[in-house]
């Protein structure tokens, strides 16, 4: 499985155990039967969610002014801390007290898509608003002591990260179009997130790969995704690395060249499933890469539901 991955490398927050051992090694996080339960992981979430979340404004700041910022919105669904993780994450960057802020929890990994729709919608409503939106994940908090096949293939596919993204409506960068939303019916028991005593624990489906392909198949839901564009016309894909099978499955159903989906295996190879950073780490890929005229990003999750919008390289 883990050769099949398509994965060489995924990230922690968690500390190094004894002799430079992973968390389940001894003396590690995960050392111990029975697991740490969910309080002692929600206690790591709510200090490295924050510390993680200001290293990606960190880097962003160096690319760009994070001045006058008037909005911030965060997404993440690997924990819970009240205040939360965007009123820590403003003070200790020192935004401005009267920064409105929108926190979109749970969701999974299509919540960069919600974060950045609502960024659009705000600059929409507001073209002075100056939106910081923040992808934060701790999935390496939530390690199952299971032994089925598709939980093991689903702890398999997560790592921890997070990204950052200003929204305005400055022409730099790329530019948010419309955005889109669909949920596939009879799906909901493919991909489920409860929260237990020893941390939240993932289900994901074997069937999810084929149920996308499936959806990607019906022209109506392709006309959704692409706006009634045809798809050689578009020349930019930023979709969800969720797992090789699922880049797999929508690169099949779309009949996309071998290129199109570059970027998502590339994140894929060096960070895993981020959950929601991990389509905001394809856009910044992309972002870096030859000017798109017409793309797509799009991201699958719980529902079984797909969200994405409309993009391209402002002039």
């Amino acid at each position: 499985m883990v050769r099949r991955a398509g994965i060489d490398h995924r990230w922690s927050v968690l500390p190094v155990g004894p002799n430079n051992g992973s968390p389940v090694a001894p003396g590690g996080f995960y050392a111990d039967d029975p697991h740490p339960g969910t309080g002692e992981r929600m206690a790591i979430y709510a200090d490295a969610a924050p510390t993680l979340a200001i290293a990606a404004i960190d880097r962003l700041s160096t690319m760009l002014s994070l001045d006058g910022v008037t909005h911030l919105v965060v997404a993440s669904c690997t924990g819970f801390v009240a205040p939360g993780i965007d009123q820590i994450i403003a003070r200790r960057v020192g935004l401005s007290p009267h920064v409105e802020r929108l926190l979109v929890g749970f969701m999974g990994c299509y919540a960069a898509v919600a974060a950045l729709r609502s960024a659009r919608h705000i600059v929409r409503s507001d073209p002075s608003a100056r939106v910081l939106v923040i992808a934060v994940e701790l999935s390496t908090l939530h390690l199952q002591p299971a032994v089925g096949i598709e939980p093991l293939l689903a702890m398999l596919q997560f790592g921890d990260g997070a990204a950052a993204a200003l929204v305005t409506t400055d022409p730099a960068g790329l530019a948010i179009d419309a955005p889109f939303a669909m949920t596939l019916p009879a799906s909901d028991d493919l991909i489920q997130w409860a929260i237990t005593d020893r941390g939240f624990a993932m289900h994901l489906s074997g069937e999810v790969p084929g149920r996308i392909g499936a959806a990607l198949a019906d022209a109506g839901f392709v006309a959704t995704l692409t706006g009634g564009r045809d798809i050689a016309s578009i020349d930019g894909w930023a979709v969800h690395a969720g797992g090789r099978s699922i880049l797999d499955s929508v690169e099949n159903a779309l009949a996309l060249p071998p290129t199109a989906l570059a970027a998502s295996r590339a994140v894929l190879v060096e960070n895993g499933n981020m959950s929601s950073a991990t389509l905001m780490f394809v856009l910044a890929r992309i972002l870096a890469g030859p000017p798109v005229e017409q793309g797509v990003a799009l991201a699958f999750g719980p529902g079984l539901a797909a969200e994405g919008f409309g993009f391209r390289t402002a002039p």
